[in-house]
C-alpha cells in the first residue's frame, strides 16, 4: 500500500502542519488526523498485533479501529493506546508507535507467529501448569512483562481536568444526517438541546461520502446546518465531544475533548472535561460500523473497510494506495470503486461474494473497464509488511493472483446501538439488514439513522427529523420542523459474508487479539459455545475497541458452527464506556490537594504559630505535636507534653470530632434507639458515654451525647467517623422511623472546641470565664454540661475527659476560636499550661484504655470492648438482633486488653501478633494481634492495647508480640486496659 494525496478533500491545504512518528518527520494538513497525514506519507505500517506481533495497518477511519494505536506524546503528558484514526493533527504532535521491539519494521516479537499452533485460544489455561514452582520465577513475570500494549508516564499529568454539569430537553448524540436532522427539529421547537459529536468535523458521513443534499455537497450542508443550530440560543453544539454511557434518572455521561489538539492545553485551560448530561429525551443517532470479512490473510497493512477508503479518498483527499481492489458483499461495496476512479484511483478489480448483481453494477464495471468477479471470494493475500497481491477464487474454483496495494472490504453494517444496551436494553437480530438492531430500549431514549438500521441517506434524514420532533413533543415542545431534503441516491442491498470457508491462511476475526476463525471454532469444539463464553475464552472483542468490528462476525461464525440462527445465539452487550475515557477525566479536579477539601481548625494558624506540626485526621489537619527547641527526638516532644497535662495543665484543640445537633420532640427516644445505652431518660444538663452499632451488630462508633433541653442534644462522634454516622443516622431517621419527630444537622464545622485538662484546669477556667460560669465541682460535675455566654459569645461547657485527667470542653462559634485559644493560654500562664497534640492525647487514652479507631474497627462488638454489660435489654436498638448471633457472642472471641513490655524499654509495635510464650511462629498459633502501642512515660515503658482471644481471663500472662515485618518479637504482660489511675479519681476531681 502506497498512500498518496489527491487533489479532493475538505482539509484545509493552506495550513500546513509539522508532526513525527517513530522520530521521522512528515507534514499533513489542519482537519488531518493522524492517519490520514500518514496514509498520504506513504505509511504502510502503524503497529504490531498483541498476541502474534504480526504487522498491522490501517483498517478503519473511526473510533472502531483496532490495529493503529499509538503512543501520544512524551514525557509527563505520554499516552498509549490512542487511536491515529480519531488524533487530530496538531503542530508539533509526536507520536509513536508500540507493542514492539526494537523497531515497529523489526520486531523480534514476531517470532510468536512461529509458536501460532501453541497459542491458540485458551492456551494460557492449558499452559503454564508445569513444573509448578516455574510459576512465580519464570511464568507469571514473563507473562506480566508481555501484558499491555503501550507504556503510560510514571510522571505526574500536569494537565487540568475539569467537570461540568447540564440540563437539557433533547439530547442529540451523532451529527451526521440523522442527527443534524433531529437536532434541527427540536431545536427550532424552543427546546434546550445539546447536540454532540466525537469528531472535530459535525457532519457524520456527510464529510465522508460524495452525497448531494438540495444541490449541494454533503459537506456544504452539514456546515450549513450546523451554523443554524448555533445560532439558536436553546441550542449547544459540543464537537469533540464522546457521550459515553447512559445511567439511571436519565443521565448521560460525556467526555469533552477540550485541548488533545493542542500540544499543550492554553492557560487556565483543561485538557478534558467531563459533562454529567440530564436530559429528558435523547436521540441516539450515531451511526453505524462496517463489519470486515473473515478470509486468509485479511490483517495484512493494506485490507482496510471500504467505507474507510472513501472516508479518507472524499474527506482527507488520500488515496491509501494506488491500485485499489474492492472485496464485497452489497452495492455499498461498489460505490468505494466509484470514488476511487472519481478521484483518479486505479481499481484493479471488484470481487462480489453475491451469486449475482443488478445490471446498473455491472454496467459500471464495463463502462469503467474495471475487472469484475461475481460469485467470486477473496480466499488469501500476499506481502511481507504491506499488501502486493490477493488471491481470488471466482465461482468456478479457479484462482486469479491480482496485484493490489489496497484492498476496501465491505461485509455490511452494525448499527452503534451501544448507548441504548447500558440500562439493560437487548438488541435484537434483524434479517432485513442481517444485523443487531435496537430491540428493548429505555423509554426515554430514540433511536434514528444507520443507528436503527436506517442505511439511506434519504431515510437517515426522515427518521432523524421525525425522532427529534418526536422527542421536543415528549418534553413538551410543539411547532418543531424539518423540511424533507432532496438527496443523491445510495444502494445498500446486502448478502452477508461472515467466512471465506475456502481460505487456507489465518482468517482473523479480531484484529488486535489475533483471534481467528479457527479460535472460535475450538470454542465450540471445547464446549464454549454461549456468546459471553466465547468472548471470555478466545477474548473476543475484549481488545480497545470492545468488539466494535469482531463482535457480531464473531457471533455469526459461531452460530454456522453450530447450526442455530443469531437470533438464538444473540450477542453481547456493552457496559460504559462506550470508548475508552482517561482515568483523570473521570477524577476531574479532585487529585492530590484536591481530591478531598482539606480543613483547618480555628486554631491552625495559631498552633502553627507556636511550632506545631500536623497530620491529617479524616479531612481534617490536626496537630500532632508541639516541638520545642533542643528536642531530637519526636517522643521527647510527646512526653513532654504527656507529662505536662499529668501533672499541671494542658491545652488540645478538639474541633474535629464530630458534632451533631439533634433536636425534636422525640429527640430522646431516636438516640434511644440508636445507642445501645439509654438515653431517653438522660437529665438536662448532662451528658453520658454511648456506642452505636451497625445493623449487623458490629460496634460503629462511640462518643459522648449532651442533653441541653427537654428537646436538644448534641452528639460528638469520632472525627473519622463524623460523616458515616451523618449518614447513619439519617438512614434511621428518614427511612426506619420516618413518624418520630427529630431533625438533625452536622454543626461540626459551626463550633470551635477545646479540651483544658489537668490537674490545675479548673483553675484556669476559673480565671478565664470569672463570673460567666460556675466550674466547681459542686456546680458541673463529672459529665455536667453547661450552655451560658460569655463576653457576648453563646458558649458551652463540657465536663468530659478523654485522657483522664481532670478536663472539660469548651465551645464557642467557630469565628470566635482563635481568639479563644489564645485566652486559655493567658488565663493558663501562671500554671505553666502547653498545647499538646494528638499524638500525646493517643499516648494518654493507651493509658486510660479508651478505645479509638484501632479497635474500632468494624470487626468488633461491644463486648470484644469491654462493653457488653452497656447494652441495654430493656430496649430495642439497632444491631441489637444481629448481635446475638452464635458467632458474635463466642467466648472464644479476641476482646480488648492493656499489653505492658516485660523489658520496659523494648518497643512494642502495633500490628505485632500475640503468640503464647513458646509458640512457633505459625498462622495457627495466632491469638490476636496489638492494635495500639506508645512509649508512656507516666508507666515508664512500652504499652499498648490489643484484642486478644479470651484476654480478660489472662491478665497476668506473658506472651509474645511478634513482628516479623519490621523484626520485632518482644515479651508483654496481658493486663487491664486502664494502666493509668483505674478507679478514676484524677477526672473526678
Amino acid at each position: 500500500m502506497s498512500g498518496y494525496r489527491t487533489k479532493g478533500g475538505i482539509v484545509e491545504r493552506e495550513h500546513r502542519l509539522s508532526f513525527s512518528f517513530d522520530g521521522r518527520d512528515y507534514s499533513g494538513f489542519a482537519g488531518d488526523t493522524l492517519a490520514s497525514a500518514l496514509l498520504a506519507s506513504g505509511e504502510t505500517l502503524f503497529g504490531r498485533s498483541f498476541k502474534y506481533h504480526r504487522p498491522r495497518g490501517v483498517v478503519a477511519a473511526g473510533p472502531e479501529e483496532p490495529n493503529a494505536l499509538v503512543e501520544m506524546r512524551k514525557g509527563a503528558r505520554r499516552e498509549p493506546n490512542t487511536k491515529a484514526t480519531v488524533t487530530e493533527l496538531y503542530d508539533g504532535l509526536e507520536a509513536s508507535s508500540q507493542n514492539r521491539f526494537p523497531s515497529l519494521k523489526f520486531d523480534v516479537g514476531a517470532v510468536n507467529s512461529l509458536l501460532s499452533p501453541f497459542f491458540v485460544a485458551g492456551f494460557y489455561y492449558k499452559t503454564f501448569m508445569w513444573p509448578a514452582s516455574f510459576w512465580e520465577k519464570i511464568y507469571e513475570p514473563a507473562i506480566r512483562r508481555a501484558a499491555g500494549l503501550g507504556h503510560a508516564s510514571n510522571e505526574a499529568d500536569p494537565d487540568r481536568y475539569e467537570k461540568a454539569y447540564a440540563f437539557c430537553d433533547v439530547l442529540v448524540i451523532g451529527s451526521g444526517p440523522s442527527g443534524l436532522a433531529a437536532a434541527l427539529a427540536a431545536g427550532r421547537s424552543g427546546a434546550r438541546v445539546i447536540l454532540t459529536d466525537e469528531d472535530f468535523a459535525l457532519g457524520g458521513r456527510l464529510n465522508a461520502e460524495r452525497y448531494e443534499v438540495d444541490g449541494m455537497a454533503g459537506h456544504a450542508y452539514a456546515a450549513r446546518a450546523v451554523e443554524e443550530l448555533r445560532s439558536l440560543p436553546n441550542v449547544t453544539v459540543m464537537a469533540r465531544t464522546t457521550v459515553f454511557g447512559a445511567y439511571d434518572g436519565r443521565e448521560f455521561g460525556l467526555v469533552e475533548r477540550v485541548a488533545d489538539h493542542l500540544p499543550v492545553p492554553l492557560k487556565h485551560q483543561p485538557r478534558q472535561r467531563l459533562w454529567r448530561v440530564v436530559a429528558k429525551r435523547a436521540v441516539l443517532a450515531s451511526g453505524s460500523y462496517e463489519r470486515p470479512i473473515a478470509f486468509g490473510g485479511n490483517d495484512r497493512p493494506g485490507v482496510m473497510l471500504a467505507s474507510a477508503v472513501r472516508t479518507y479518498l472524499n474527506r482527507y483527499g488520500v488515496a491509501p494506495g494506488r491500485r485499489v481492489a474492492v472485496f464485497t458483499t452489497s452495492d455499498d461495496g461498489w460505490q468505494t470503486a466509484r470514488d476511487c476512479l472519481g478521484a483518479g484511483v486505479e481499481v484493479s478489480a471488484i470481487v462480489d461474494a453475491r451469486p449475482e448483481i443488478s445490471q446498473q453494477l455491472y454496467d459500471f464495471a464495463v463502462r469503467e473497464g474495471v475487472r469484475r468477479f461475481v460469485g467470486a471470494e477473496v480466499v488469501a493475500t500476499s506481502g511481507r509488511q504491506a499488501l502486493s497481491a490477493m488471491t481470488v477464487l471466482d465461482r468456478s474454483g479457479e484462482a486469479h493472483e491480482i496485484a493490489t496495494d489496497c484492498l476496501a472490504v465491505s461485509g455490511g453494517f452494525n448499527p452503534n446501538l451501544y448507548i441504548t444496551t447500558h440500562l439493560g436494553g437487548r438488541p435484537k437480530w434483524s434479517d432485513a439488514i442481517h444485523a443487531f438492531t435496537p430491540g428493548s430500549k429505555p423509554s426515554h431514549i430514540h433511536v434514528a439513522g444507520a443507528a436503527d438500521g436506517e442505511f439511506s441517506l434519504a431515510g437517515a434524514f426522515r427518521s432523524g427529523a421525525e425522532a427529534g420532533l418526536e422527542a421536543a413533543r415528549a418534553a413538551g415542545f410543539e411547532g418543531g420542523r424539518f423540511e424533507c431534503v432532496k438527496t443523491s441516491e445510495d444502494a445498500v442491498s446486502l448478502s452477508p459474508l461472515w467466512h471465506v470457508t475456502r481460505s487456507r491462511q489465518k482468517a482473523f476475526v479480531d484484529f488486535q487479539h489475533d483471534v481467528t476463525v479457527f479460535d472460535v471454532g475450538l470454542a465450540k469444539q471445547e464446549g464454549f459455545r454461549s456468546v459471553e463464553l466465547l468472548k471470555r475464552y478466545t477474548t473476543l472483542g475484549m481488545a480497545t475497541d470492545q468488539g466494535k468490528m469482531s463482535a457480531v462476525n464473531g457471533h455469526a461464525i459461531m452460530a454456522a458452527l453450530t447450526g442455530k440462527p443469531m437470533e438464538e445465539v444473540g450477542t453481547t452487550v456493552s457496559r460504559p464506556p462506550h470508548t475508552p475515557v482517561t482515568l483523570a477525566a473521570f477524577a476531574g479536579p479532585y487529585r492530590g490537594k484536591h481530591f478531598q477539601p482539606v480543613r483547618r481548625t480555628a486554631s491552625h494558624r495559631w498552633a502553627e504559630a507556636q511550632g506545631a506540626s500536623f497530620v491529617a485526621v479524616g479531612l481534617w489537619m490536626r496537630a500532632d505535636m508541639f516541638a520545642k527547641s533542643g528536642e531530637t527526638d519526636w517522643m521527647d516532644t510527646v512526653a513532654r507534653e504527656v507529662n505536662a497535662v499529668r501533672g499541671r495543665v494542658g491545652f488540645c484543640d478538639v474541633s474535629t470530632l464530630g458534632k451533631i445537633d439533634i433536636q425534636g420532640a422525640d429527640a430522646g427516644e431516636f438516640l434511644n434507639r440508636v445507642y445501645i445505652n439509654g438515653f431517653a431518660k438522660l437529665a438536662v444538663g448532662k451528658a453520658r458515654y454511648g456506642m452505636m452499632l451497625r445493623e449487623d451488630g458490629f460496634a460503629f462508633d462511640d462518643g459522648t451525647t449532651a442533653r441541653f433541653a427537654e428537646d436538644h442534644f448534641v452528639m460528638s462522634t469520632t472525627t473519622a467517623n463524623a460523616g458515616l454516622v451523618m449518614q447513619h443516622l439519617e438512614y434511621c431517621r428518614q427511612v426506619l422511623w420516618p413518624e418520630l419527630d427529630v431533625q438533625i444537622v452536622s454543626v461540626t464545622e459551626q463550633w470551635a472546641q477545646y479540651a483544658v485538662a489537668g490537674p490545675n484546669a479548673r483553675k484556669v477556667l476559673e480565671r478565664l470565664f470569672a463570673d460567666a460560669v460556675d466550674v466547681s465541682n459542686e456546680a458541673l460535675p463529672f459529665m455536667g454540661v453547661k450552655a451560658f455566654r460569655w463576653k457576648g459569645l453563646p458558649a458551652r461547657i463540657f465536663r468530659i475527659s478523654f485522657s483522664g485527667e481532670l478536663a472539660y470542653e469548651i465551645a464557642v462559634p467557630t469565628r470566635y476560636g482563635e481568639a479563644l485559644a489564645k485566652a486559655v493560654m493567658e488565663a493558663g500562664r501562671e500554671w505553666n499550661i502547653v498545647p499538646y497534640g494528638t499524638e500525646a492525647l493517643g499516648v494518654m487514652r493507651i493509658e486510660k484504655g479508651h478505645v479509638a479507631g484501632p479497635e474500632l474497627n468494624g470487626q468488633t462488638t461491644a463486648a470484644d470492648l469491654g462493653m457488653g454489660r452497656m447494652m441495654s435489654s430493656k430496649k430495642d436498638f439497632v444491631g441489637r438482633v444481629l448481635s446475638t448471633r452464635p458467632g458474635m457472642t463466642d467466648p472464644d472471641r479476641p476482646a480488648v486488653v492493656g499489653l505492658r513490655s516485660v523489658s520496659p524499654q523494648e518497643r512494642l509495635r502495633a500490628g505485632s501478633h500475640v503468640l503464647a510464650k513458646g509458640a512457633e511462629a505459625q498462622i495457627e498459633n495466632d491469638e490476636g494481634y496489638v492494635t495500639s502501642a506508645a512509649y508512656s512515660p507516666t508507666v515508664g515503658g512500652w504499652i499498648g492495647l490489643g484484642l486478644i482471644r479470651k484476654g480478660p481471663e489472662r491478665h497476668g500472662e506473658i506472651v509474645r508480640a511478634y513482628d516479623p515485618v519490621r523484626g520485632g518479637d518482644v515479651e508483654v504482660e496481658i493486663c487491664s486496659p486502664h494502666q493509668v489511675d483505674p478507679e478514676g479519681e484524677r477526672f473526678h476531681g
